[in-house]
């Protein structure tokens, strides 16, 4: 009797955030994400979630809403626009899985970025330099993104400042630690808890002295989850 395997899901796609918690991890109004995620109306969603009723989104859709917050901080999305260049970049995937994600497709690291913001900058009718200055964003976005060997999102450095010219990367979010939360960057201490001990009084140079990290990553990961500078 020939017996099936059955399939793993991958963590990665599995639902595990809220949609408060993507807007908030992304500094992005949650109105925003649950446009792009869900779509309104006659207008459909830009990425393709796990689960709708409740809503919840995997850690690749985080990766992709923050790629679509990059574009954001440099041109307003207009749905329809981006869907089509969305498609056109879906359309030239190699493989499945950038097919079901092409925005943070393997290829869109290499020749897919240059094809992509010259389809969307084509759209919507931005110069070529406005073209390069929205492919440098994305490209600043895509760089927190580490990958395993096939190429599939495997940790995301989110920004946890409004500009992006040499943000720090100390707070990851990565699906095997602390069930996909934000966590100091090689280790596992949550920022929530961080947060949390700053929030009740304790200082940034005391909370360094306990957990033996950088006065630096202490800051980071309150302003991660308090959305301001420690």
């Amino acid at each position: 009797m020939k017996r099936h395997r059955t399939r793993t899901p991958d963590p990665r796609e599995l639902p595990a955030y809220t949609i408060s918690e993507a807007a908030h991890y992304l500094s992005v109004p949650a109105a925003t994400v649950r446009y792009w995620s869900l779509g309104r109306e006659d207008y459909k969603p830009l990425i393709a979630v796990p689960a709708k009723s409740p809503a919840l989104l995997s850690f690749l859709n985080l990766a992709e809403l923050h790629v679509l917050a990059a574009i954001r901080r440099k041109h307003e999305v207009k749905m329809q626009n981006i869907r089509e260049a969305i498609r056109y970049l879906a359309r030239h995937a190699k493989h499945a899985a950038d097919k079901r994600h092409p925005l943070v497709s393997r290829d869109l690291e290499t020749d897919g970025l240059d094809l992509f913001t010259e389809q969307y900058g084509q759209l919507i009718n931005i110069s070529r330099a406005g073209q390069t200055a929205m492919r440098d964003v994305i490209s600043a976005a895509l760089r927190r993104i580490d990958r395993d060997p096939r190429g599939i999102p495997v940790k995301l450095y989110p920004f946890t400042r409004a500009a992006l010219e040499d943000a720090p990367a100390m707070v990851v979010i990565d699906p095997a630690l602390s069930a996909g939360r934000p966590v100091i960057a090689g280790t596992g201490l949550a920022t929530q808890v961080i947060a949390e001990r700053y929030k009740a009084g304790e200082s940034v140079r005391d909370l360094a002295r306990d957990y033996q990290r950088k006065a630096a990553e202490i800051e980071e990961a309150i302003r991660c989850e308090l959305q301001t500078a420690a």
